[in-house]
């Protein structure tokens, strides 16, 4: 089975590969993630390119735990997610909802359970960093999904999984290597802002650094792409680079009728001249 997201994660890409593919390196030997989220980007490479090594890094902790849980400890992760399917219920949600284990497959059956069982599928935290969403209503969530575990764990052999901080985590990056950035998003209005996958912020500091890093990262002659909402900010920020306007589908609006497509930019780490449109 070729390998996907095991999670769902808001501004997940799985739905925009298609539009992206035409824009991807064909040749590199080394890929740098510092955003991974639900990884999809990195799923779909890995079953379409030339073996290459990769390093996945994100800044919310207990993901990174889920990914080097299902890389190294697959089966106990399953057993523990056949036994969190057989005891959901809406008083079972809450009280998994509260705990914070320490164990390490525990950590990683928890953030995949309330994923699957949460409402709409979404992680976001509070100020204190605790996971805060409400139950879904599914009739029969898919909790446990043992083809995506195994597929994600013959995927994720051999990658390097960390939670070092976005400024850092492509720092070895060299000439050749591809770097995909995917931050979180700068709202487009004040009301659309949601960063909120760990307790800490992800503002317009934030997004002049990660500019910088883009910067930098091209200058030292990695392929790179970075993929950001379409807004004033961000055009002016990487106005001398290709921008590629793409049609994103958005499903994690709570008002159903606000879930359609909005455009988005692919920026790539080359001239603004060499745009042929």
């Amino acid at each position: 089975m070729v390998a996907s997201p095991i999670v769902k994660w808001a501004g997940g890409k799985s739905r925009l590969l298609s539009q992206y593919q035409a824009y991807l390196p064909t040749q590199f030997k080394r890929y740098f993630e510092p955003f991974a989220g639900g990884a999809a980007m990195f799923f779909w490479l890995r079953g379409q390119r030339a073996p290459f090594s990769a390093t996945l890094s994100d800044s919310n902790q207990e993901l990174v735990n889920c990914y080097q849980v299902v890389q190294e400890r697959p089966q106990p992760l399953l057993d523990r997610l056949r036994q969190m399917s057989e005891r959901h219920t809406p008083d079972y949600y809450y009280q998994v909802r509260a705990e914070l284990p320490a164990d390490e497959v525990a950590r990683a059956a928890r953030l995949i359970y309330l994923n699957k069982t949460c409402y709409n599928g979404l992680y976001r935290v509070n100020s204190s960093g605790h996971f805060n969403v409400p139950m879904g209503r599914y009739k029969n969530p898919s909790i446990v999904q043992e083809e995506k575990i195994w597929a994600a764990h013959t995927a994720l052999q051999g990658v390097t999984l960390n939670t070092r901080p976005f400024d850092k985590a492509a720092a070895v990056a060299r000439k050749g290597d591809f770097v995909y950035l995917d931050p979180p998003y700068q709202p487009l209005n004040p009301t659309s802002s949601f960063t909120s996958y760990t307790k800490d912020s992800f503002g317009e500091p934030q997004q002049r650094l990660l500019a910088q890093i883009f910067k930098r990262l091209v200058r030292r002659g990695c392929q790179v792409m970075l993929s950001n909402s379409d807004s004033e900010f961000v055009q002016e920020l990487y106005c001398e680079f290709e921008r590629i306007e793409v049609q994103a589908p958005r499903f994690i609006n709570s008002k159903s009728d606000k879930r359609s497509a909005i455009k988005e930019l692919l920026i790539l780490g080359r001239p603004a001249e060499n745009l042929s449109k």
